[in-house]
């Protein structure tokens, strides 16, 4: 009988140790947390990587609209050149370097002579059932590219359907049909007295 009692008690000791080791064993601590910080971390690395790229795409953007709008106010672009299409075309092929293939689908292009600075500074914008709607004053306006000739005052305005490349993002960053959100970037000017 006593040899029964000091099994059992033998195995509870066995069990209690078994546990209190497996509380006490810090060995695969490091996994768990690191298992339970994987995904936090996973968002946060792709958030800064979504950001980056999408600021990198807004400064490529708005380094093309400023140079364009130099080449129009010095007479290097004329009317002419970006007639019709050429514009976005012009603008397409610079964006290539940071955009998809999309780019004329995706780009808007705004480009109108304005009688003064006071009528350009009311030429504004909204997002509209997830698109651009452009806005003079309260009035709504299409796109139009209308460059003045010599001495005229004019605006430039370049927007771009950026897409959320990450999916756990575009809820967050979209702000357009079809998971984009937009770049937008505008130049106003008046013209140098070039000849015409």
């Amino acid at each position: 009988m006593g040899n029964e009692f000091s099994s059992t008690d033998q195995h509870r000791a066995e069990r209690a140790g078994f546990l209190t080791r497996f509380v006490r064993n810090r060995r695969g601590s490091t996994a768990i947390e690191f298992s339970i910080l994987a995904l936090p971390f996973a968002l946060l690395v792709f958030a800064i990587l979504e950001s980056c790229i999408s600021f990198a795409g807004q400064e490529v953007m708005a380094n093309i609209t400023d140079d364009v709008a130099r080449q129009l106010r010095t007479g290097q672009l004329r009317p002419a050149d970006v007639a019709g299409s050429k514009l976005t075309t012009l603008i397409c092929g610079r964006l290539q370097i940071i955009v998809s293939t999309d780019c004329p689908q995706q780009l808007l292009v705004d480009l109108r002579e304005y009688p003064t600075f006071a009528d350009a500074a009311t030429a504004t914008f909204k997002i509209q059932n997830g698109d651009v709607v452009l806005m003079q004053g309260t009035n709504s306006q299409t796109f139009a590219n209308t460059p003045g000739l010599a001495e005229s005052k004019n605006m430039l305005r370049v927007f771009y359907r950026w897409p959320v490349m990450t999916d756990l993002m575009a809820k967050s960053m979209a702000n357009l049909n079809g998971g984009r959100t937009l770049h937008f970037a505008s130049v106003t000017w008046q013209n140098e007295p070039f000849d015409n």
